[in-house]
Order: C-alpha cells, then structure tokens, then sequence
C-alpha cells in the first residue's frame, strides 16, 4: 500500500497541486490557471474565494486521473496559500465579499495609522489594513462578518469545518507578535475583533480532519472522510519547507508575481526599520523575510507590450550587455513593498537612442527586479543573517539569464531545487511530518522532510566582473529611487 500526501498551492495566478509518494517522490502535477477581479479601481486587487475552491476541484481531479489513490493510502493534505488576503465569511458562513489580496495597494492610508498606532510597520499589503479599509469603505458589510481568514485558512476551514490558523501565516497580518507568536494589537481594530479569529495551531498541529464536503470537493468518494489536515501556512512557509529551509544556513528566493527572500532562524530576528518581516516559519522556528511586490509581473508587463515571449526577449537580452547600454528600470510598476512605496510607479532611466529595443528594456528589466532584491538583501546581511548560498525556486527560476544577473547582484551561487512547485511541495512535506508526528512527537520537520529536496547539479555562480558592475548599479537604482520620493 503507498503512503500518499497531496500538497495545494492556492496562489495569485493560479493553484496547482502535487502528489508526494513517501517511497518514489512526487507523482502527480497539475495547475489551474486564473487572474484577477478585472475593472476595479486604481491599487484594487481582488479575488473571489470561490474561484480558488474551482481550481482546488480542478486540480484534483487531473491528480488523481494521474495517480488514483486507493482507500488508506491518502494519508494527509497539507495547503499553502497566498499571504496577507482577507477572506471574510457571514453567520451562514457565506463569503461576503472578494477577498482583497496581497498586491491590493488601496489600504495605504491604513497601514501608515496603524503602524503609529501599533509601533511597528504595518505595510499596505498586510490584513489588518484591509480590515480597518472595510471598517470604514463598507461598514454595511463589514456589520455581517463573523469569521475573518487568511487564504490558506479559509481553504482549510472548507475542507475540515473547523475554523484554525498557524504562526507563520499569521505572521503577516498585522494583529500577530511574531516574537511572542501570539494574537497581538487586536484592539485597534475594533471591540469584538478577536472572536473572528480562527483558533491558533500550536507548530506540528493538524487542523483538523477532511469531512465528506470536503472530499467531495476534492473529487474523492467520502470513504476518504477523516484524512488528516495539516495546517498548512502561507507560500512563503511551505515554500520554505519544500525548498529544504528547515535548518538553518538555507536561505531561499522565491521568484513569481512578487518576490521573497528568506532563511531560517532559531530565534525572531527584529528590524527597527521594518524592512525584513518578523515572521515565524511553519515548522516552529522563525523566518526573516524580504519581500519585494514586483517580479516576473514586470516580465510579462515587458513582454505583452512589445508582443514577445519571454523566450525570445530573452535571447535578444543576452546580446545586451550589463547595464543594458545604460537604460536603468526601477520597476515598481504597482508599487513596492520594499522599499516602503505603496504609491510608487515604475519608470525608466538613461534613455537614448537605440535604448528601447525589445532586448534591452528586457534586460534592464531583470536588472531592475534583481537591484532591488539586492537592496534588501543587504539589510538583511545588515542584521547579521547569512546569505552567501541561495536556492531559487518558483517560475522565474527557469531563466538561466536571469538567474546569471541574480548571482551577480546577490553576489551568491544560486542552486535549483529539482522540484520548481516549492509551495505546493513543502505542504505535502508538512502534511507528512504532521502525520508522522502523532507516532512520535519528538519527530522535527527537517528529520521529516529535508531528506525529500533534491537540488540540481548545476550552479550559477556569480561572474566577478558583473559583480563589480552591478555594485554600481545598484548605487544608482538607489539614486533614482531617492529622487522619485
């Protein structure tokens, strides 16, 4: 009999999923591909739950055309979920409205308030923002919430009844002491407010088991009812769990619609700044996190408005060498994160003739989101972590070009995990190690897992001459930063 875990990643562009064989490894893939609420307004991002709940059936369904599991042999679900959305439900436990997602940059105005009154930074893209917005923009449906989630959580909560969450994804809320790991800051948003909170997992904990809704959902006969639920996290978390950062010394780039940085560490690491989150991992240790909110958007941005594909950009960019002829892209085209800049737009430095060709605004591109990953990446060498060996995962890690420019500016080799679906990955690893644990509870999340993550042969290292150039650079990117605020 085979000892089966599915792993979901319910994501910005799309959830895919994965099928984890304790013996052979994953033998299943599949993804459902889907966008954004069109037609909002300016800084709206917005998704209905019910179009994740779509793909998770979608998902499953090609799963298990794939690899049909017989009874016993699922023996746990782990799911990972885009961070910071809120999801907010009625007494029926009905959605009452689009969640507002990480990207959605309109709760500006309520994350500079409550970072003074909270003492901490607080940036747009975090939940509580998002709470005190509907609080104020739509009161008369904010007064039938009764149940406020994270993404991952609500996925959780449809597929077990009970209403749970976790440390790392909460992290990113706003209302949570990373240090502490502990609900936090719950008054500024209103008497009551704690009551809508699901119910905080200790590390290692299930969050409950599959009811027959839920393997229906699941596309799965409801004998499979009672399958352990773990508690899954947010993607930068299980990401961190599929990608081998279960120890400490790995540290991970994450490189999809935004992009992350970040590394396991026995005890929280604070930034008086705010730069580098707090966070707690999902596995009980913490999780020092940079992120920045444009990556491989940027690309596609480039790529749809000179009719391209990336393959091909990429081939004309190869030809352009560094500093692309001079063009300098700061391309916080919806806004940024890090730095702190909600309301920032992208532009473009050093234009001359010649300097708009398809290839070089591609190249100065990637060059763009690679100095900015490197300004944060600075800070976080700054407060003492170590950074001198990357894995890189996630759908940007395919181009070789930039994954040269990356090793350059971080001025660290990049090595490849075999398994690109990191998120989805690492949730089957944690639904693995949260089920193997009621056997033996000493079992730690890295005896579980880290076995599973295979790293690809080749390596990029950095290329000394472009180190030197893009040191300069990044001066510059600096520069230009500093002169648009």
């Amino acid at each position: 009999m085979r000892e089966l875990y599915l792993g979901l990643d319910v994501g910005t562009q799309g959830t895919k999923g994965i099928v984890l064989d304790a013996e052979r490894g994953v033998v299943a893939r599949a993804g459902e591909r889907y966008g954004l609420i069109a037609g909002l307004g300016a800084g709206a991002a917005e998704q209905h739950p019910q179009t994740w709940i779509d793909a998770l059936g979608a998902v499953a369904r090609e799963l298990w055309r794939q690899v049909e599991p017989r009874a016993g042999e699922l023996r746990g679900v782990g799911v990972s979920g885009q961070q910071h959305g809120l999801v907010v439900l009625d007494e029926q436990d009905d959605v009452v409205r689009p969640a507002k997602l990480w990207c959605d940059t309109t709760t500006a105005a309520e994350a500079t308030e409550l970072s003074l009154l909270l003492g901490r930074a607080i940036p747009a893209g975090f939940t509580a923002p998002k709470v005190l917005w509907m609080q104020r923009h739509e009161p008369e449906l904010w007064s039938r919430v009764r149940r406020v989630f994270l993404p991952h959580e609500y996925v959780n909560f449809v597929l077990t009844g009970r209403a749970t969450a976790e440390a790392g994804d909460a992290s990113g809320t706003g209302w949570f002491d990373a240090m502490e790991r502990a609900y936090d800051g719950l008054e500024v948003l209103g008497p009551g407010f704690e009551a809508l909170l699901p119910e905080l997992l200790a590390p290692g904990e299930l969050a409950g088991k599959l009811t027959t809704t839920g393997a229906q959902l699941l596309s799965l006969p409801a004998s499979f009812a009672g399958v352990p639920i773990a508690a899954g996290g947010g993607d930068n978390m299980l990401s961190a769990i599929g990608a081998g950062a279960t120890r400490a010394g790995v540290a991970v780039l994450s490189l999809g619609t935004s992009a992350t940085v970040f590394t396991r560490a026995d005890a929280p690491v604070n930034d008086p700044e705010g730069a580098i989150a707090a966070f707690c991992d999902s596995t009980g240790a913490w999780l020092p996190l940079l992120c920045v909110m444009n990556a491989t958007g940027v690309l596609e941005e480039v790529a749809t408005s000179y009719g391209l594909g990336l393959d091909e950009l990429t081939r004309r960019a190869e030809l352009v060498p560094p500093l692309s002829s001079g063009l300098l892209f700061v391309p916080y085209l919806v806004g940024e994160r890090v730095p702190n800049l909600p309301h920032a737009r992208g532009s473009l430095h050093g234009i001359a003739p010649g300097s708009l060709a398809p290839g070089t605004v591609f190249r100065a591109a990637l060059e763009g989101v690679a100095m900015n990953l490197a300004w944060g990446v600075e800070r976080m060498r700054a407060l003492g972590l170590t950074i001198d060996r990357v894995r890189v995962v996630g759908g940007g890690s395919n181009n070789a070009l930039w994954r040269k420019i990356l090793a350059s500016a971080l001025n660290a080799p990049l090595e490849r995990c075999i398994e690109p679906e990191s998120a989805a990955f690492g949730a089957a690893l944690q639904a693995l190690w949260t089920t193997r644990r009621a056997e033996d509870a000493s079992l730690t999340a890295d005896e579980a897992c880290a076995k599973y993550v295979e790293l690809d042969k080749t390596v990029d290292e950095p290329d000394a001459s472009w180190v030197a150039e893009y040191r300069e650079l990044l001066e510059r990117f600096r520069e230009a930063v500093k002169s648009e605020r």
